[in-house]
C-alpha cells in the first residue's frame, strides 16, 4: 500500500514533473542564457531509469499525475516511448511541448496514451516570436495547436506575460477561448537564473484581470484545491483562461508538485535552491526512497525559503531564486 509523500507542512504531494531532456529547438530568451551548456548524454537519465523512478514515486508515494516536460521533451528520440512507460502507470499524464515538431509526433503520442498537453506559446505576432524564441515558427506551432484541438487532445496554452514585451496580447489569448475549447493559462514572469528578470518586467495577476475585465465579463470557476492556476471563462465561450501568479499570489501552501530534472536530481520546489540527486544513488544499487523522503520533509511553506515579493518593498531578493536556468529545470 502506498505512503503518500506529506512535507513538514502538512502538504500531501501527488504530482510529478519530469524532465527528460535540457535541450530545447527554441532558444526562448526568457527560459535559455545565450550561453547555456547542455547535459552529455550519459548523465541523462535513461528511458529505463525514468521509469524505474517514476515507478517508486507511483506505487510506493501514491503520485497521481506526472507530467514529462524539458527543455523540449520531442526532442528526445525516445519521447514517445517514455509516454508509452509512463501511460502504463495508471497516472493522469500530460506533457509540456512548444509544438514546433508535434504533428510529426501526434500520431505516436495518441496511440502512446497522451491525452492532455501543455503548448508554450507567448505571442501571436510572428515577428515578436522571433524574437523571444530567437527563431522562425509561429506559423507551425499555431498551425499545431489547432491540429492537437482536432485530434481530441486537452490543450492548455501556456503565456509568459511579461511588461513591455507581450502584455498588449492577453485579449487575443483570451479571445483563443471563444473559438476553441482550448484553456489558456497567463503566467507571471519569474526569475530564474540568466532570464533578465526585473521587478519592472511584472505585469501582475490583478493587472492582468482588470485589463481582461476591462473589456470582457467573466467568471471565477472552482479551481482543484491543488491547482496552480486560477480559472476563468468569458460567457458561455467553449474555452477557459487562468492566471498563474508565482510571484505576486503565491500558491505554495497548497501545491502538491515535486520535480526531477534530466539529470536525475529531485527538487521539491520550482524555486529550490538544493537539489537531491537520486540518479546517481540509483546507479550505485542504493535504495533512493529515503532520499527522496528527505527531500520532501525539507521543502519550505514558501518559495524556496525567501520573502515574498512586495509591490510596494524594493527589498525582496526574488532575483537569486534559482541558479538554474529555466531550461534546466522543466516546465
Amino acid at each position: 500500500m502506498s505512503q503518500p509523500l506529506t512535507d513538514s507542512h502538512h502538504r500531501v504531494h501527488r504530482s510529478l514533473r519530469i524532465s527528460i531532456v535540457d535541450k530545447c529547438d527554441l532558444r526562448c530568451t526568457y527560459c535559455m542564457p545565450e550561453d547555456q551548456h547542455f547535459l552529455k548524454r550519459e548523465e541523462l537519465m535513461t528511458r529505463e531509469e525514468i521509469a524505474t523512478i517514476a515507478k517508486l514515486f507511483v506505487e510506493r508515494y501514491g503520485i497521481t499525475k506526472i507530467r514529462l516536460t524539458g527543455g523540449e521533451p520531442l526532442v528526445r528520440p525516445d519521447a514517445v516511448d517514455i509516454v508509452r512507460d509512463m501511460a502504463q502507470l495508471g497516472v493522469s499524464l500530460g506533457l509540456t511541448t512548444n509544438a514546433m515538431t508535434l504533428d510529426k509526433h501526434l500520431d505516436g503520442l495518441i496511440a502512446a496514451g497522451l491525452k492532455s498537453i501543455n503548448i508554450s506559446l507567448d505571442t501571436f505576432d510572428a515577428q515578436r516570436f522571433k524574437t523571444i524564441t530567437r527563431r522562425d515558427g509561429f506559423d507551425k506551432v499555431h498551425a499545431n495547436i489547432l491540429l492537437a484541438l482536432a485530434r481530441g487532445l486537452r490543450v492548455k496554452v501556456n503565456m509568459v506575460v511579461m511588461r513591455g514585451v507581450n502584455d498588449d496580447e492577453l485579449l487575443r489569448f483570451v479571445e483563443l477561448t471563444r473559438d476553441h475549447d482550448v484553456h489558456v493559462r497567463f503566467i507571471e514572469f519569474m526569475p530564474f537564473a540568466g532570464n533578465g528578470w526585473g521587478r519592472e518586467r511584472v505585469y501582475t495577476f490583478s493587472e492582468m484581470l482588470g485589463h481582461i475585465g476591462s473589456v470582457h465579463s467573466f467568471e471565477k470557476l472552482n479551481d482543484d484545491p491543488h491547482s496552480t492556476a486560477k480559472a476563468y471563462r468569458v460567457g458561455d465561450w467553449p474555452g477557459t483562461f487562468a492566471v498563474i501568479s508565482t510571484v505576486t499570489e503565491p500558491f505554495c501552501g497548497s501545491c502538491d508538485r515535486l520535480r526531477l530534472t534530466a539529470e536525475g536530481k529531485m527538487r521539491n520546489c520550482l524555486f529550490a535552491r538544493t537539489e537531491t540527486d537520486l540518479l546517481s544513488a540509483l546507479r550505485r544499487g542504493e535504495d533512493i526512497a529515503t532520499l527522496i523522503e528527505a527531500n520532501v520533509l525539507a521543502k519550505h511553506a514558501m518559495l524556496g525559503g525567501l520573502p515574498p515579493f512586495k509591490p510596494e518593498s524594493q527589498e525582496e531578493v526574488l532575483h537569486d531564486l534559482s541558479e538554474r536556468p529555466m531550461v534546466s529545470i522543466g516546465g
